[in-house]
């Protein structure tokens, strides 16, 4: 939830470069913040997962995935004209991979990862920027100043990216048009063919089948270190570097010779010194990534935010008289000492500035912690009530620090804005993901007199072959939101859009009126069906006792829909209040009551079966609707979260364990036990249909719907159950040409358990997962949706119960895809003795060659 205007892109962290103040909030480059700082851990954004550690082999055996990323880089920005303004780091390689001056298959898997990203917040052009400041450190190389602010190109540029064939003297040419000295040159060569190598693939006469490793040879002895090997072996005379020596001579293609001999040697002997190779390849690394078409005006290097409001939402409660305040505090904890943070406190002023309920503030003790490469940080929780009567305007935050002492943060003077003019009402909006079918309800403040638009951004895949743009389109599109009816001091208004080419969960949203906006809302973080709303507060305009406003509606105002209604709903009876009703089935429609009678009406539409509590589901029986425990979970086993969540599927989830629960309609827990600080609550507490059943209610915010094998009889109606699905859960003993060997633990040295390859699926199964792993000895699925190949097990990985690996997998739900740094483990049921031994020797060997 974020709102109004960026400041200018330009100038935008000056202070903070200068005095380590943080940007004031909210910033444009937030997004691109979270994603090169909040890497793993609570809320991880996981930018680095396939280049961590950096010998990780993500795109198959012999490629270094961080070498991959820094080439791009260069690859994108080579083709810079510094006399005519034109090419550098824009993106345009994603239109230029077929154009021969830019072979194999590194470039078009780095940008697929980066398209994970990709928003009208974080372009592509400071995505591949941030891929080498990510590559660099992950190698243990220099921390390379981050600007922010390039532009996406829109086709591909001029060719020129320097190939292995030309002359010293044409290299000499290029680079200058690039804006690189001759003594530059050699160095962003060197500090570029620190990591990697070169591939069979892409260069069959430089390194001859059969001739390297996995079909690479390593430009120095460390291919998977930041570090000087590559210049001190080329100085002694000991490398083996393919572009130096070997059969590339012979053909003239020894390229990096050529650049490195142009000096006769003497900028590479000026990089023996490990401390001066760094300081020199932070310095043209971010000169490269720098390198922008005329027109781009960066940012001051970005940093991370030292106190950061994240997800920050309000949501209207039901009955219409205060909203529900979410979100967190993310603190910066990198030079704090453990456990430093007692707590954190919010304290807000209501929309006038003041703060008329008496109460103001939230304090919340930590929930997570995060960290990035260089950075930790501690998440608090913010989950509280404000009255809509008076709504909110911003806050500040203080830290309490356990010596005492405390730290006041106030946004540089400005406070955090946090508007109520405008709210995107989640739990009445839905997106269906199969279709792209996207309803968006919104609330509207009646002294707003401006009606709102819904803004969508999305992308749209190009359909593209191998080599071909992987990146997809970036599309946006306005649409006009119909006014429904008034709750309390707002308005309703809703939109519906479909959303092609299969990305929906990827589009963000933002509403907006005049100069008011709730911006940049993530897709994904709708359900699958619109809840309904119910609310009994009088309409008013805020400030007032009521009558009316700029969004008041007359009696003849159109009910808002979230399909187009083949004729008006009927006109409510009476207008002391008119709430917006949107049932699970995407109607909508309105209520009008007094205290004596009450009228419903709706568009004509099909209708869906409406929901209900059903008294068993797959041999448990339900029990209540429970809250969560207080500072812990109340079904601590097992969790699951996916975005076609039924009873079925959860109970299914859980199979083994004597209780299962719904909560906030996508996610499920299962344990044996139930904490004893959860409690029973009204049924009317669990109201948010199931993501993948709409006729089913699975709990709420903090709000389980309980099942148990134990329990009695339930509340409830019975309701007919789904037809049994035609398989069961169970372990596979084979699967392909690979046999089950057991639930494994990630290793503990510093690794992945397999580190030969990964992917990563919302459509896992344990199939898709032995085809991706086709000619590796292991394959294992972790966390539902990822997996890993391998020829061996790093040291620390070790056998654990199989009850641990406890997640089905995304695509399946009859199959086990791990858990937690749990890997599901197949290995190759040919794999003799003999040839796992042998496996294990090379795997040493590499493992060797790179630390």
């Amino acid at each position: 939830m974020r709102y109004s205007s960026y400041p200018a892109l330009a100038g935008l962290l000056s202070l903070a470069a200068r005095t380590g103040a943080d940007p004031t909030w909210p910033a444009a480059t937030d997004e691109m913040e979270e994603i090169v700082y909040q890497l793993q851990g609570f809320k991880g954004r996981l930018f680095n997962d396939i280049i961590t550690p950096c010998n990780n082999e993500a795109a198959g055996p012999g490629r270094v995935t961080a070498s991959e990323w820094l080439r791009v880089g260069f690859h994108d920005m080579a083709t810079h004209n510094r006399v005519f303004g034109t090419g550098g780091l824009d993106a345009s390689l994603q239109f230029e991979l077929t154009n021969g001056e830019n072979t194999g298959p590194g470039h078009n898997t780095t940008l697929k990862f980066y398209a994970n990203y990709y928003s009208s917040q974080s372009t592509m052009a400071d995505l591949i920027a941030a891929g080498v400041y990510a590559s660099v450190r992950s190698c243990g190389g220099p921390i390379i100043p981050l600007r922010l602010g390039r532009k996406d190109a829109t086709s591909s540029g001029s060719t020129g990216v320097p190939q292995p064939q030309n002359s010293a003297e044409t290299f000499r040419q290029q680079f200058d048009r690039m804006g690189f000295s001759t003594e530059e040159m050699i160095q962003v060569t060197a500090c570029g063919h620190t990591l990697g190598g070169v591939h069979t693939e892409e260069f069959p006469e430089i390194v001859p089948a059969g001739t390297g490793t996995n079909g690479q040879k390593p430009l120095d002895t460390t291919d998977a270190t930041f570090d000087n090997k590559v210049v001190t072996e080329y100085i002694s005379g000991t490398t083996q570097n393919p572009l130096v020596v070997g059969p590339a001579v012979a053909l003239n293609k020894h390229s990096d010779f050529k650049v490195y001999n142009i000096d006769g040697n003497a900028t590479m002997n000026g990089l023996t010194s490990a401390t001066t190779f760094r300081d020199v390849c932070k310095t043209v690394l971010q000169k490269m990534i720098d390198t922008v078409p005329s027109g781009v005006t960066l940012t001051d290097p970005i940093a991370p935010y030292a106190v950061k409001p994240v997800d920050m939402q309000l949501t209207l409660n039901s009955g219409g008289s205060s909203f529900l305040l979410t979100g967190y505090i993310r603190v910066r904890t990198t030079n704090r000492a453990s456990g430093a943070i007692k707590n954190v406190k919010m304290t807000w002023k209501d929309r006038n500035g003041a703060c008329a309920s008496g109460s103001c503030s939230y304090t919340a003790t930590v929930q997570g912690a995060g960290t990035g490469f260089d950075d930790t940080f501690e998440f608090f929780p913010i989950s509280t009530n404000i009255p809509a009567s008076s709504g909110i305007s911003s806050f500040k935050v203080t830290v309490n620090l356990n010596d005492g002492t405390s730290e006041s943060y106030d946004n540089n003077g400005n406070s955090y804005p946090l508007s109520d003019a405008i709210i995107l009402q989640k739990p009445q909006s839905c997106l269906l993901q199969s279709s792209g079918a996207l309803t968006v309800s919104a609330l509207v403040r009646n002294d707003i007199t401006t009606a709102p638009s819904l803004g969508i951004s999305y992308l749209t895949p190009r359909g593209v072959v191998r080599n071909g743009n992987p990146v997809p389109i970036l599309s946006s599109t306005i649409v006009a939101m119909t006014k429904g009816d008034c709750v309390g001091p707002y308005t309703f208004y809703s939109a519906s859009y479909t959303i092609a080419g299969g990305l929906s969960y990827a589009a963000k949203l933002s509403v907006t009126a005049g100069s008011n906006s709730d911006s940049f809302n993530k897709a994904s973080d709708l359900p699958g069906s619109c809840a309904t709303f119910s609310g009994t507060a009088s309409c008013t305009t805020p400030g007032s006792g009521g009558g009316g406003g700029g969004n008041d509606p007359d009696a003849s105002s159109t009910v808002a829909s979230t399909v187009a209604p083949s004729s008006s709903a009927a006109e409510p009876s009476s207008t002391s209040s008119v709430v917006k009703v949107i049932s699970s089935s995407g109607i909508a429609s309105t209520t009008s009551t007094t205290s004596s009678t009450t009228t419903t009406t709706s568009s004509s539409a099909p209708t869906a079966t409406g929901p209900a509590r059903k008294l068993t589901v797959a041999g448990y029986t339900r029990l209540c609707c429970a809250t969560e425990g207080s500072g812990v979970r109340a079904l601590a086993g097992a969790s699951f979260a996916y975005d076609t969540m039924t009873l079925e599927s959860c109970a299914s989830n859980c199979t083994g364990f004597a209780y299962f629960g719904t909560e906030y309609y996508r996610e499920c827990f299962c344990g044996n036990t139930l904490a004893a600080s959860s409690s029973e609550a009204p049924d009317s507490d669990c109201n948010m249909m199931c993501a993948g059943d709409a006729t089913e209610y699975c709990g709420a915010g903090n709000r389980l719907e309980l099942y148990s094998t134990t329990a009695g009889t339930g509340t409830g109606t019975v309701t007919s159950s789904a037809a049994q699905p035609t398989a069961t859960l169970g372990r596979k003993n084979t699967v392909g040409d690979y046999v089950f060997v057991g639930c494994q633990t990630e290793a503990t040295e510093g690794g992945r358990a397999l580190e030969g390859k990964f992917w990563a699926d919302d459509g896992m199964t344990l199939e898709g997962c032995a085809e991706a792993c086709s000619g590796w000895e292991y394959f294992g699925a972790e966390y539902g949706r990822e997996c890993f190949c391998g020829n061996t097990l790093r040291g620390g990985s070790a056998p654990a119960p199989l009850a641990d690996c406890s997640f089905t997998c995304t695509g399946s739900p009859y199959e086990y895809c791990g858990a937690g740094n749990r890997l599901e483990l197949y290995r190759l049921a040919s794999a003799s003795s003999a040839s796992s031994s042998k496996a294990r020797k090379r795997s040493r060997r590499e493992s060797g060659r790179r630390l």
